[in-house]
């Protein structure tokens, strides 16, 4: 066999292990290419997605890939947003990143998307759009503002065939990586916890912090119970095995990411946030795979979580089962 023919059947080889991951017509096109576009600059993360990538295009650190594109409309009628959105779309601009006027403007142009609307309310309605374009998407937190909305994007990606997750950066913290998960007791973490009128109160922030305790502890959380006040919330959820986990979401003072991790012959102490390059790379393996570093199930049951936490408050801080 002659070396172009050897290289011609190892390319076919690898274009069809990528067609059985993502689908024979979504990648068909695009699997050389590395462009990513990003929807909503109401979020910071935007911007430090962009500085990292696009700083790190010419050596192999995140393999080539790059933002090339962004739509900047998020949510302006949330006040915080009407002044990100036109400072971080002149930001990125700065970063060499073309802004477009639609979102189907830059799905036409990007093969990957980064939909970094902080609006969970919005995210189905644009998530749907670019599932639908076949193009691999990852959602920033929170992945929307229920439960139901997030299984319905979900629905719609094995509609479209197309592969997206979600989740939060301090899924990675410093500490979390080297814990033995099967052989965690419980946990103790703590979390910012701001919250916004427009969202049930842990999707707007303290999302982290639940993430960290279903890192932790796994899917299995049956119910939880809240306590509030002003200047924080404690969040107490009870696994299936009768392990407990807490979360403090924390609203006045000094804030901040940690926790303490109970094992059964040690207690170990979670590190500090450690930005946002080890999420980073779990993006650019999941763009170049297809295979999602955090399952469906999970991200649903911290939704569930969520939802159920939001109405222990409302019912005084009763007890509410997550299977409700």
């Amino acid at each position: 066999m002659s070396m172009d023919r050897r290289k011609f059947v190892a390319a076919a080889g690898t274009l069809s292990l990528a067609s059985m991951v993502y689908g024979t017509e979504s990648l068909a096109l695009s699997i050389s290419k590395k462009r990513i576009g990003i929807v909503g600059l109401d979020s910071s993360h935007a911007i430090a997605f962009t500085k990292e990538l696009n700083a790190n295009v010419a050596n192999d650190s995140y393999k080539g890939y790059q933002v090339v594109a962004a739509y900047p409309m998020g949510s302006p009628s949330i006040p915080l947003n009407a002044q990100r959105i036109p400072k971080f779309t002149e930001d990125i601009k700065k970063l060499g990143v073309e802004i477009v006027s639609s979102l189907e403007k830059l799905l036409k142009n990007v093969d990957f998307v980064l939909l970094e609307t902080n609006d969970g309310n919005k995210h189905l309605e644009q998530a749907e759009i670019i599932l639908k374009a076949r193009k691999p998407l990852f959602i920033d937190k929170p992945i929307a503002n229920s439960y139901q909305d997030a299984l319905k994007i979900f629905e719609l990606a094995e509609k479209y065939k197309t592969p997206m997750f979600s989740t939060s950066s301090l899924r990675y913290i410093s500490g979390m990586e080297e814990i033995d998960k099967k052989n965690v007791l419980g946990a103790d973490v703590y979390s910012p916890a701001y919250t916004e009128p427009s969202h049930k109160d842990l999707y707007w922030y303290g999302i982290h912090g639940v993430e960290m305790l279903f890192t932790l502890l796994g899917t299995d959380c049956i119910n939880v119970q809240t306590q509030h006040t002003a200047d924080g919330d404690i969040y107490i959820g009870e696994w299936k095995d009768g392990r407990i986990g807490t979360l403090r979401g924390i609203r006045k003072g000094v804030d901040g990411f940690g926790g303490s991790v109970f094992m059964q012959d040690k207690i170990v102490q979670l590190g500090t946030f450690k930005g946002y390059n080890p999420l980073l790379k779990q993006i650019i393996s999941f763009f170049e795979t297809g295979l999602v570093p955090v399952k469906k199930e999970e991200t649903l049951a911290i939704c569930k979580f969520i939802d159920a936490a939001h109405q222990s408050r409302i019912n005084g801080g009763d007890k509410v089962l997550l299977n409700n």
